[in-house]
């Protein structure tokens, strides 16, 4: 199978426990654009956070974030974008406030959150991640609901972290009742994301495949993430990282090394090449476009 583009998860994937890309990738994504193959991100990050590790790799493909209801060229020309409508938003938070939660509305511009302390230590730490550039605005308030009732907002996605797993099993219940116009996606037992119906990373891949004229069988992921799992199940070639969860690792196709030991370098090197360049495949007639 020749495989035309690569798709990439940040958190887990790309980034070492260090938070930084090891030179190794950088050179691997290098390698893979110079023979032709598109290489874009797929993450539940915000843009401006996914933008910011694109332009570290020089990326030149559009870029899938927000779970795949914002996507974008590093020019912040957006090719898709997909919001939770404010009523709708207001609603959800309002729900959400009933429970003991940190709320975080990801705009594609700014952060709103509400001023929750988790108890939870480790997660606590991970609420707000470390690749959000300087220039993103990040804004804290005492009562969510209430500022949305006086400054609606129509967000990409909703982050919900919660303290007890029960509590995310009862919201996931409660919000999947009362509204058609969301949809909700685990990364762990104590992360929710909400976002728009019909929104996910593997729909957000559709449509950049079909914008590029590229099918799912030509595409290769590599992800770690309980999200990345209807990816690799998907895509031509699914790999999954060895630090993913078992659950990740049992649907994918081939799994490479840990984000320690530089598995996505690891990957590119054992088979992409031995791909030839597209544009040589091209003039063989071997593909026609």
């Amino acid at each position: 199978m020749i495989y035309r583009l690569l798709a990439l998860n940040i958190d887990g994937t790309l980034l070492q426990s260090n938070g930084k890309i090891h030179k190794s990738s950088k050179e691997a994504i290098e390698y893979v654009q110079q023979k032709g193959i598109y290489v874009t991100l797929v993450t539940s990050r915000s843009f401006p956070s996914a933008r910011k590790v694109a332009k570290a790799l020089k990326i030149k493909t559009p870029i899938i974030s927000h779970q795949g209801a914002y996507i974008s060229n590093l020019q912040e020309k957006p090719i898709y974008v997909k919001r939770i409508n404010e009523d709708i938003t207001y609603d959800t938070v309002r729900f959400l406030e009933g429970f003991p939660c940190q709320i975080r509305l990801v705009h594609e511009e700014f952060s709103l959150s509400n001023k929750y302390k988790l108890h939870h230590n480790l997660l606590a730490k991970t609420v707000f991640t470390s690749g959000d550039p300087v220039f993103y605005s990040q804004q804290f308030v005492s009562s969510l609901s209430e500022y949305l009732h006086e400054q609606p907002v129509t967000p990409p996605k909703i982050e919900v972290y919660f303290e007890e797993k029960s509590d995310l099993e009862d919201t996931k219940k409660a919000l999947g009742k009362m509204f058609t116009e969301i949809d909700m996606i685990d990364l762990d037992t104590l992360r929710l994301d909400i976002v728009p119906a019909g929104v996910s990373k593997l729909t957000g891949l559709i449509y950049l495949g079909n914008q590029l004229g590229i099918k799912t069988k030509e595409m290769v992921v590599i992800g770690n993430g309980i999200d990345d799992i209807p990816l690799i199940e998907t895509v031509g070639l699914g790999v999954a990282m060895w630090n993913a969860d078992f659950k990740v690792k049992r649907t994918a196709d081939w799994i490479t090394r840990s984000k320690n030991e530089h598995g996505v370098a690891y990957m590119v090197k054992e088979h992409f090449r031995k791909q030839q360049p597209i544009e040589f495949l091209r003039k063989m007639n071997i593909i026609k476009k």
